[in-house]
């Protein structure tokens, strides 16, 4: 039985003003990938008898090296999806949490006073969203496509104000 633990300790979790999970989005669902596997397998089945049959069987070879070849690029594309980035904003601090298909973990700090949220407006395909901060800077999202990165950057942003800007109370009656 397994047990993940919390990525943030009870005691020292605060009032999330910003909570986000970025994972890059792959298309193709797991039983898909089996349909395009099994579809592919039979095609080069079927052109390996009839190559065979007509006397050039070293192709046969070429067939199972092109189904293999496309059985790792998708192994390999959906490891990559394991890519996660966690970014939580508190009063202090936006802590931003990236966990490696290998499992490796890294984390940063910025301080949400002077923190800056950049990017292209509007966004290209190639607009980099980033977390900028007393000569740091941090890149976060690239697996995103361009209005997600937007979409990202506007609701940070948006709590970033809420929380320098407080609503002011509202007078009592």
């Amino acid at each position: 039985m397994s047990h993940n633990a919390p990525l943030t300790p009870p005691a020292a979790a605060k009032a999330l003003a910003f909570d986000a999970v970025l994972t890059p989005h792959r298309s193709l669902s797991p039983l898909g990938f089996y349909a395009v596997m099994a579809g592919v397998a039979g095609a080069s089945l079927v052109l390996s008898i009839a190559f065979i049959l007509i006397g050039a069987w070293p192709v046969v070879g070429f067939f199972g090296l092109e189904v293999a070849l496309l059985y790792i690029a998708f192994r390999l594309s959906y490891r990559s999806g394991r890519l996660t980035e966690i970014m939580q904003l508190t009063t202090d601090a936006l802590t931003v949490r990236r966990i490696a298909p290998s499992g490796r973990r890294s984390e940063w700090r910025f301080q949400p006073t002077w923190l800056r949220v950049e990017i292209d407006h509007p966004p290209r395909h190639d607009s980099q969203l980033v977390l900028a901060s007393h000569g740091r800077r941090l890149t976060v999202g690239a697996f995103l496509t361009a209005p997600e990165r937007c979409e990202v950057a506007e609701a940070l942003r948006a709590a970033l104000r809420s929380l320098r800007c407080p609503p002011a109370p509202s007078p009592s009656a």
